[in-house]
């Protein structure tokens, strides 16, 4: 599956500790991120990470684009919401996106653990189905 890594700059330190604690998941999926967010990831935990522009210079609409075009099946965006981002607007596109889109999205460690034990007990084997791949799903159930 590809996942999506973001994380407001107050979040990042919850967002590497998170990758870390379960980076055996992880490891098994195609990672992206924003800039520094992906960068922090890849020195701390070395799994591959593909890198988009930072969020402010445009990350968060480049993953938004993913979405639209069904190139991205999870998200995990640690959002600091007692900062003004100067992006609110893009952050909520991206938000919208995965509702419009049917994205899973966790933007807390909270619901984090929640969508990363369900992808490693396949509870999110569906998004298969999402890119015609109907044939691994059937055969994996």
């Amino acid at each position: 599956m590809n996942i999506a890594l973001i994380a407001h700059d107050k979040k990042k330190d919850d967002m590497i500790r998170f990758v870390t604690a379960y980076k055996t998941i992880f490891a098994k999926h195609v990672l992206f991120a924003t800039g520094t967010t992906g960068l922090k990831i890849q020195e701390a935990t070395g799994l591959e990470v593909h890198r988009f522009c930072s969020g402010p210079l445009g990350g968060d609409q480049e993953i938004g684009a993913k979405i639209a075009n069904n190139e991205m099946d999870m998200i995990f965006f640690f959002r600091d919401p007692l900062t003004a981002q100067p992006h609110e607007p893009d952050v909520t596109a991206l938000i919208r996106l995965c509702d419009v889109y049917s994205v899973p999205l966790a933007t807390n460690m909270g619901t984090g653990e929640v969508l990363i034990r369900g992808l490693e007990q396949g509870d999110i084997d569906w998004r298969n189905v999402v890119h015609g791949k109907t044939e691994d799903f059937i055969e994996e159930k």
